[in-house]
């Protein structure tokens, strides 16, 4: 039987879930949207020619018998909201990051996911997923490079808009960082610290670019993540992992070679959603599958409770120049 999937929010990563589920996975269909505006909704529903009710709000989407699990894509102070509604329902519920505005939000998640006695919640945290990502995580788990011991990463983007501002590199840019270091190293932070190099002409008033973020996790491990988001020249991710016996960096994206006029190269992408694509197909596609054999493995509440941590510690860097400490509580045996 087709999971029956109902989609809050219809804007630009709710649209593109729609078609991927519509278009490109297996196993489930879209029935149910819901917007705070009405015509973005009809505007999805439309585009990709879907048998789908528009409802009023997200409760009532939430509580439709139709709907057998819930997408969360709306703006995002309205996750916590939606996901606990969801829980509640007893639904499985797939949401965007972030899965709350803050830490004490995304435990508020936590509880009550504990008090329903099962994993309901995935976080749309995709790198995991990501071919490049697992190829790291496999060299690590069998020793190939010894114990990891620094990590040298890199987040760059072309430009952001005026509406783009110093803590939204942390909140919405290195966050995916923090999830996926946490997944490569099996390890938590314990401290964060932020630097501020020459700042770039192409930044505007209202963001600090670059910036530098350097954590130490509970083993020791030393890491430090450029985050670069007016490089001018691409999206650009990088990773490299410093082991006592080697060194593994994440590949880099499949890309024609060019010969011509005197130059050899290779294109780089401007563009996220191209740069991770295949990771959100194999990401929702997981969702849906582990939903029909009965319990999820992709990223959990907690995940996104223990990067909402790092990311406040990291804004509180930012502002204060100093070493935060990152007060990491125990994993639940509940999220082993």
């Amino acid at each position: 039987m087709s999971l029956r999937i109902g989609i809050i929010g219809a804007g630009a990563i709710g649209t593109d879930h729609a078609r991927r589920i519509t278009n490109t996975l297996s196993g489930a269909q879209v029935v149910a949207v819901t917007d705070v505006n009405p015509e973005q909704a009809h505007t999805l529903i439309d585009g990709l020619q879907l048998k789908a009710q528009v409802y009023r709000d997200g409760h009532e989407l939430i509580h439709a018998e139709s709907v057998d699990a819930i997408l969360v894509t709306s703006w995002g102070p309205t996750h916590e909201e939606f996901v606990l509604a969801a829980i509640a329902a007893g639904k499985y519920v797939f949401c965007e990051k972030p899965l709350a505005t803050t830490a004490d939000g995304c435990r508020h998640i936590v509880d009550a996911e504990i008090n329903a006695g099962k994993r309901l919640v995935q976080v749309g945290f995709m790198r995991p997923y990501d071919s490049g990502y697992r190829q790291l995580k496999q060299a690590i788990d069998a020793g190939e490079i010894g114990a990891p011991l620094m990590v040298h990463c890199a987040h760059r983007n072309p430009s952001v808009p005026e509406s783009y501002v110093t803590p939204m590199a942390i909140h919405d840019t290195l966050i995916h960082e923090l999830d996926v270091l946490r997944w490569l190293l099996d390890d938590d932070y314990v401290s964060a610290q932020v630097v501020f190099p020459r700042k770039t002409r192409h930044a505007h008033s209202k963001v600090a670019d670059p910036q530098i973020v350097l954590l130490e996790t509970r083993k020791g491990v030393r890491i430090d993540v450029e985050i670069f988001v007016n490089c001018r020249y691409g999206y650009d991710i990088q990773c490299a992992v410093v082991g006592e016996e080697g060194i593994a960096n994440l590949p880099e994206p499949q890309s024609l070679l060019m010969r011509k006029d005197a130059m050899h190269y290779a294109r780089v992408l401007t563009d996220w959603k191209q740069r991770f694509i295949d990771a959100y197909d194999s990401e929702l596609q997981a969702f849906i599958k582990d939903i029909q054999n009965g319990a999820l493995s992709g990223p959990s509440a907690w995940d996104g409770f223990a990067a909402a941590i790092a990311a406040d510690a990291c804004v509180k860097a930012q502002d204060s120049g100093r070493i935060e400490t990152i007060e990491m509580p125990t994993r639940p045996a509940f999220y082993a």
